[in-house]
Order: C-alpha cells, then structure tokens, then sequence
C-alpha cells in the first residue's frame, strides 16, 4: 500500500512534466499523425528523456523490501528501481508509431541500464519493447488521433506485466525475485496505466482547446471580413485602408492596426501615431518581404519591426498582405505591445483573415470585370445601330410630312422612343417585357412605314407577361436580322411573326419569317460564333446569345432553324415565376 502511494505521489510530479509538454507547439504534429524522420527523431528524444524523468521520480526497493523515498540518482546492486518510464515510452508508441516508441524506448531502456541495481537488464530491455509493441498497437486505432483513457486504461496494463515476466525470466532461480514482483507487481500495474490513462485524457483536452480557438477563430474571421466587405469595395484605396484599420482596431483590441499599399502608409490606428504616420515609405526589409512572398509574417521583436523610433510602445506585430489578382495591393499589420501577446488563435485568426480577405477581392475583381465586360457588351450593342436605318428614317419622315403629316408624326415619336431606349442600354442589365416590347413595336412601326406592301410585322403577346426581366435589346436585334437578311430579296408578301408563348414555367419567344432562311453553311454557327455581317445576321445573334445565358443562365440560349415551308425561325425562352 505504501508503494502504491508513493508511486502514485510520482506519478503526480510525471504529469505535471506531462502536462507541460502539451504546451509545446510541436507536439501537435504528434496528435495530427504528421510523420516526418526528422520530427519523430526529435519526438522520440522528448519521450526518451520523459521517460529518463519518469526513472529519476520513481522509487529504489532495497533488499528487506524497505522503499526508499529519495529521488533515483544511483542505484546500489543490492537495490531495484522501480521506474514510471512506461508511462512516457507507452504514449511515444501510441502517439508516434513504431518508430518513435522504439526510440524513446532506447533512450530510457538505456539509462536504466547504466543505472545498473537488481534486474537492471529486464528495465532496459522492456522500455524498447513497450515502445515498439505500442507502436504496433496504435495501428490498430489509427482511425482515432487519440485514443480514449478507456483504451489506454487497458492498454496500459501489459507493459507492467510484461516487465514482471522479464522480470522472472532473467531471474527465475531467485525466490527473492519471486518475492520483489509479488510486492511491486499491482502497485505498478494499477500507477502506470492510471497514468496513461490520464495523459491521453489530457491530450484529448489539448486537442478540444486546439479545436475550440479554431472554430472561435474562424467564426471571428468570417464576421469581421464580412463587416469588412463595404469598405473593400471602396473605390479608392484610402478609403479602403481608412475602414479596415478602424474596423480590426475595434473589433482584435490591438495596440494598433496599419494598413498600407505596396509604397506608403495608407491609415494608422491605436498606439505609435505620433511616428506612425500617413504618407510614410514602406523601407523596412519585414514589409517587403511580406509584399513579394505573398505570406502572413510575424515578427516578436522590435529588431525585426525595425522601427526607427527609439520609443515605439510596439513589440510585435503580424503582418497579413492584401493579394488581388496574384498581385498584393497592400499589407495589413497588427501591431501586439509584447511578444507574448501574439498566442497560436492570433496566428489562426490572422490565417483566416488573410485566405478570406484574398478570396472576396478576388470574387469583387471578377465581378467588376464582369460587369465591365457586360457594359461593353451593351455598348457595343448601342453603337451597332445603323447609321442607314436612321437615315433611312429621316428621309422617310421628311417625305411624309409633305403626303401625310400625322403619319410623320407618328413615324418621329415612334423614332423618338427607339432611340431613347437604346441610349439607355447601358443602364441596366434586364429591363421589364413590357419596356422590351416597347422598344420592338416603334421599331416595327418604322419598318413597316419604310415598306409599305412589301411586307407585315404581326407582333402576338399573351396577358400578364409585362412584368417578366429580359436583357434589352434583345427581340429587336432579331426582327431586324429576318428583316435585313431573311427577306432581303422578297419584294412583296414578307411577313414576319413576333410570338410569345407561356410552356412548362417559362416564355418563349420566337421570331419566324418566310424568307430564304440561313445558308446551311452558317445555320450551325448562327447564334454560337461571331459571323461577319454578309454571313445572315453578323455579329447581332452572337450578341444577343451572349447576353442571354450570361444574365438568364444557358436555358436561355438562342435556337435557330430553317422552316421546312421556307424561311427560318430564331427561338429562345426566359423564366416565368409569377
């Protein structure tokens, strides 16, 4: 009993070591399973001289059986030490494999053997043992990165008895052996894989404070870019840096936040703004490092901040570049007053920071481009209106003025209004049917005053469709290609359908004619490729096709055919949702 107390005190002064060892930042890649050669080494070494600790905090048994309290420097070869070195060889195995139990077996199996005393050879011998079956054994839970107290509880048994049987195989003529593993047999089967049992728990609780800053972390890095996404969008970089350096000063309790471009110091927040000023160079080799390595950098001392003010309150500071387009547009630093200051959750949130600011400039870039690309697309549009038609037009208004006024009138308000909407093109992306229809009926109107008896535009629209988006000037393009081209060469009887029909949640539109219809050479590539303006229609259903699956998705494209009684049909379809 009283051995079992006194290993038990032991083991108490192990886990404290034990629970200092968590804190190390590398010991994380044990419980990740991180494997590298060189890591293990160093692992194996940290365990070896746990375990060298764990012989030192144990107990000597003398002869008579008397314990001896005192911390184990020497042992006599009338004594015995009774060592907690499983207890660190037996996590090594299970935390790093095979390979580190092995050598933080050796290491600790090692000692004990030049520490010499009774069955110093089955001590030695059962340290690499352990350190390699444990191993073995952690394969087994490989699906788990630690494994529960539970397990180790049970686990943590058999190295105990394992020494106890070397114990007696070394020694199995000696009644007194007999008699030393009968005492020490339970007190350290039950205080070595107790003790296992509470490192591994302590491990698991590592792991859920690693997982609880990450998530914390996270959650705080997706609430303050997202606060963050207005003055990210500002036009002007000032503005921009003026935001975010208010925003993370308020929201990361900082000493103080800059925020610079690639030259200068753009905003200055919190503590050293009387040297921390607006306008100052960017010289220092920190920055220009974290400019073209494109990585977040931490400094933890005021040599590497260098500084140049001999009594800057900042000691520390981490430093997140701002990358848009593979190209860093500026740096974010957060400035910490000691070292000590910058804990592994600043790291994390700072790592968060960094991937989500880079991917909403990088979504902002591309919708700006986007919408540039859109608004030329519009413009190109409004500059492909014919010069001729508006000639065309004017002549025909002037001449009608003399045979009849009120038809010129009209003519010229209906002018009016086609050329209004497709000066405001580039306003808007989608515009209501009704404006849409608009715009095709004055156009319409004009063609049919221009040719009289040469042709008729039938224009059929059901009820309750006003309401429904399209991208402008998108029906007028194709009654003007079936007028243009389609019936090009019909002096008399053209006739041209404008039809709107609801169909399985949708409206199609279709523009029909009854003219020579397209080439089969091009009938393929109408709608899909860019045409030259005498391969039926130019650039115009290219235009029209682009638009409509950029801003109503692909179910919108164009479909085009010749018509078996002659002429060509030019169909597509928008969302209906009432």
């Amino acid at each position: 009993m009283h051995l079992t107390i006194v290993l038990f005190e032991r083991l108490g002064l192990l886990l404290v070591i034990a629970f200092v060892l968590t804190r190390i930042p590398g010991f994380r890649s044990l419980l990740y399973r991180e494997f590298r050669f060189k890591m293990a080494g160093l692992h194996a070494c940290v365990f070896g001289l746990f375990g060298i600790a764990g012989t030192l905090t144990g107990v000597v048994i003398d002869s008579d059986f008397t314990v001896i309290n005192t911390f184990v420097w020497h042992v006599e070869a009338d004594q015995m030490v009774v060592s907690s070195s499983l207890v660190a060889i037996v996590i090594a195995g299970l935390l790093g494999g095979p390979v580190v139990g092995l050598g933080a077996g050796i290491i600790a199996g090692t000692h004990l053997f030049f520490l010499g005393g009774i069955g110093f050879l089955a001590n030695s011998l059962v340290n690499p043992l352990t350190g390699l079956l444990a191993g073995f054994t952690a394969r087994f839970f490989s699906q788990e990165r630690v494994i529960s107290p539970v397990k180790a509880l049970f686990i943590g048994i058999f190295p105990p008895i394992l020494l106890m049987h070397l114990l007696l195989i070394f020694d199995s003529q000696d009644r007194a052996m007999i008699e030393l593993v009968n005492t020490i047999g339970l007190p350290v089967v039950l205080s070595n894989s107790i003790a296992i049992a509470i490192f591994t728990a302590m491990i698991a609780i590592v792991l859920r404070e690693q997982e609880n800053e990450a998530a914390f972390a996270t959650r705080q890095a997706l609430t303050i870019v997202e606060e963050a996404l207005p003055f990210l969008k500002e036009e002007t970089f000032q503005k921009k840096a003026e935001g975010i350096a208010d925003l993370f000063y308020a929201r990361l309790k900082l000493a103080a936040v800059t925020v610079t471009n690639e030259k200068e110091v753009m905003a200055h927040k919190g503590m050293g703004g009387d040297h921390h000023h607006i306008g100052n160079p960017l010289r220092t080799s920190l920055s220009q490092r974290a400019l073209t390595s494109q990585n977040i950098l931490v400094a933890y001392s005021k040599t590497e901040i260098q500084c140049t003010h001999k009594n800057c309150p900042l000691e520390s500071v981490i430093i997140i570049p701002m990358i848009e387009a593979q190209q860093t547009i500026g740096l974010i630093k957060l400035y910490f007053r000691k070292p000590q200051h910058i804990r592994p959750v600043e790291v994390m949130l700072a790592e968060g920071l960094f991937q989500l600011i880079a991917n909403q400039l990088k979504t902002m870039k591309a919708e700006r481009l986007e919408l540039h690309t859109r608004d030329a697309e519009l413009s190109n549009l409004q500059a492909q209106i014919n010069p001729h038609f508006l000639f065309n037009t004017l002549h025909m208004i002037a001449a009608l003025f003399r045979k009849d006024p009120e038809k010129a009138r009209d003519i010229t308000i209906q002018l009016a209004n086609f050329m209004r909407f497709n000066l405001k093109l580039v306003s808007t992306h989608l515009v209501p049917l009704e404006k849409e229809t608009e715009h095709v009926k004055a156009y319409i109107a004009i063609i049919q005053t221009r040719f009289t008896g040469r042709m008729h535009i039938h224009f059929l629209q059901p009820e309750e469709t006003a309401h429904l988006l399209i991208p402008p000037s998108t029906i007028q393009p194709l009654v003007e290609n079936s007028v243009r081209h389609g019936l090009e060469h019909v002096s008399e009887g053209g006739k041209v359908v404008v039809e709107m029909e609801r169909k399985d949640g949708r409206v199609l539109i279709s523009v029909r004619d009854n003219g020579q219809g397209f080439p089969e050479s091009v009938l393929q590539q109408a709608g899909e490729a860019v045409l030259t303006e005498k391969q039926h229609g130019g650039t115009g259903l290219y235009n029209v096709n682009q638009r409509l699956m950029n801003l109503l998705g692909e179910e919108a494209r164009l479909h085009v055919q010749n018509l078996s009684a002659g002429g060509s049909e030019v169909y597509f379809s928008i969302p209906c949702h009432e």
